[in-house]
């Protein structure tokens, strides 16, 4: 796990590998407010005709009183969250599991990712990369835990030729 007050790296190339320890715990850096466009474009862009997520007349006759933000779109969010910390260096994602759902989202909640490193091993295939399982959860502004989930990816290691550096560089010089 990182100590507090570290510097920040010259280059940041993202996690690898062999970054990671059973018992790491990294907390997204940013917060995300969802907002009424996230729930409704990701609702009609994934089909869902549930009117709970769309329809404020509806939702208003049903226990939550307004619109849910749709589940899934939690799930999406919280996991790119968790991406700067994690996967930004995988290769694909394995499995997501045991996902629950303890407590709704709705438009205008703040959301944040925490992330445990559960498991780490060795690519049995494929030697440029590992396997990592983390557990997951998106906790709101009111401290609620709103999903948890286990993930498990596929991420190079740092000497894999496939995250070698692809900055193009320049011949020219500075002009200001």
């Amino acid at each position: 796990m990182a100590v507090q007050g570290e510097a920040a790296p010259k280059v940041w190339r993202g996690r690898f590998y062999e970054d990671f320890e059973v018992g790491d715990v990294f907390q997204s850096r940013l917060g995300r407010t969802v907002t009424e466009t996230d729930n409704v474009w990701f609702t009609c862009l994934t089909l869902n005709t549930n009117q709970v997520h769309f329809n404020h007349e509806f939702a208003s006759g049903t226990p939550f009183g307004r619109p849910l933000v749709n589940s899934t779109f939690t799930l999406a969010l919280v996991t790119g969250m968790s991406v700067p910390d994690t996967s930004e260096n995988a290769t694909a994602n394995l499995s997501w599991t045991d996902i629950k759902l303890p407590n709704p989202v709705y438009v205008g909640d703040t959301l944040w990712a925490e992330t445990e490193v559960l498991s780490t091993r060795e690519s049995g295939s494929r030697p440029s990369v590992g396997i990592v399982g983390v557990r997951c959860r998106g906790i709101n502004q009111r401290r609620e835990v709103v999903i948890e989930f286990q993930r498990t990816f596929m991420i190079y290691k740092r000497d894999a030729p496939e995250v070698s550096n692809v900055f193009p560089g320049t011949d020219s010089e500075w002009t200001i």
